[in-house]
């Protein structure tokens, strides 16, 4: 792995590839082999020629390599210390690229991206999806860790709005990841770096570029944010992305974007633009795999009320989307619920990953006595009843 061609690196990734079944990315870490990961876990690679562990040298090769002389690339690199690109494997696969300092030397971790466009009812997504694309305007927020899923849930939505909507779709991305086909609607799909320099100067463009759709890879900061908003509110629908964990710290991270002095305005602005609020995480899924669960907030008076003046004892995000299932908003618990009775998570998964785990573990006892099963022993209940209390 000295000075690589492309056919040489195309080689290497196409052997990663085959390598196991359902590679989701390819992990190249010095001191480490070749990895690629699948179902949330790393496997050592096991190829020609073989590389016990990589050396400094080899991925520092690889990486500039992949960056292909790019200045731009290459400036971003040395000074924020990582730089994103897309790679393709012409009929095999496209990647999103990160390439990244730490300890003085690069890592590289290249995800797949899927080439097929994924559809609500092939994701088995919450049917809120259905709604969500048919919003005319206003802030949606897809949120949850890296690699939960968010990028697919919003292709599916917008593949819905493709299918269903004669409007014009503007997408601001890092890289393009999912390459919309012109049904009923028009993409102009653009690529950070390539097309624009920021998130917040792309908006700003799309705006005058008479869109109906704008979706922008990730609010990163106030600007984006306040653009996002005007936006939101000179009727566009806006799809966007965050790294929260849940509905009420999605709320919470827009707002602390903003100086206090500003926080009044904010909330008023918000609690008038937001739609809807979906979180997801991936979860182990019985037989293999993952499963994805959801937490999702629409804005009703209620929640708009929250908004505009916090949350109080009895009063929370949470309680909301606990009485509004009737709306299509769900919280992460009663999900969990749904998934153990659906057969695809295990009841130790449903509580390792519990908001508040006597909800869940009422839940999993509603549906084992349903069952005729064993239900949870009392005192452990109470305990963990007691547990929540605490919290």
């Amino acid at each position: 792995m000295c000075d690589m061609k492309k056919q040489e690196i195309d080689h290497i990734l196409v052997k990663m590839l085959d390598y196991h079944r359902d590679v989701s990315d390819l992990n190249f870490t010095v001191g480490k082999p070749m990895q690629v990961e699948s179902a949330g876990e790393l496997i050592p690679v096991d190829i020609k020629p073989n590389f016990k562990t990589l050396s400094p040298f080899q991925t520092e090769i690889l990486a500039l390599n992949l960056i292909n002389q790019d200045r731009r690339l290459t400036k971003t690199l040395l000074t924020e210390g990582s730089c994103d690109l897309s790679y393709s494997l012409p009929g095999k696969a496209r990647f999103r690229i990160n390439i990244f300092s730490q300890g003085g030397n690069l890592s590289i971790v290249l995800r797949k991206l899927e080439s097929k466009i994924p559809t609500i009812q092939e994701r088995n997504l919450p049917d809120t999806m259905y709604q969500i694309a048919t919003e005319k305007n206003g802030l949606v927020f897809v949120t949850g860790a890296t690699g939960s899923g968010k990028t697919t849930t919003l292709a599916a939505i917008l593949d819905q709005i493709n299918e269903s909507k004669s409007v014009h779709v503007i997408t601001l991305e890092d890289p393009v990841e999912y390459q919309h086909p012109h049904k009923k609607s028009t993409f102009n799909q653009r690529e950070l770096g390539l097309d624009f320099d920021t998130y917040a100067s792309g908006l700003r463009a799309a705006l005058r570029q008479a869109p109906k759709v704008i979706l922008v890879g990730e609010m990163r900061d106030r600007e984006t944010v306040e653009i996002g908003l005007s936006a939101a509110e000179t009727g566009h629908l806006v799809l966007t992305t965050l790294h929260t964990v849940d509905a009420g710290s999605t709320v919470n991270r827009i707002i602390g974007m903003f100086p206090n002095e500003d926080e009044r305005q904010i909330r008023i602005r918000l609690a008038d633009a937001a739609r809807w609020v979906v979180c997801q995480r991936l979860l182990p899924r019985i037989g293999g795999g993952r499963v994805a669960t959801f937490e999702i907030m629409g804005t009703n008076l209620r929640v708009q009320d929250t908004i505009l003046h916090g949350e109080s004892d009895g009063k929370t995000f949470y309680d909301i989307m606990e009485a509004s299932g009737a709306f299509g908003m769900v919280t992460f618990d009663r999900h969990l619920v749904g998934l153990y009775e659906a057969g695809q998570i295990t009841q130790e998964t449903a509580m390792a990953f519990a908001s508040q785990r006597g909800i869940v573990g009422r839940g999993i006892d509603s549906v084992k006595s349903a069952r005729g099963e064993t239900t949870t022993d009392i005192e452990k209940l109470e305990l963990d009843q007691a547990y929540n209390k605490a919290l």
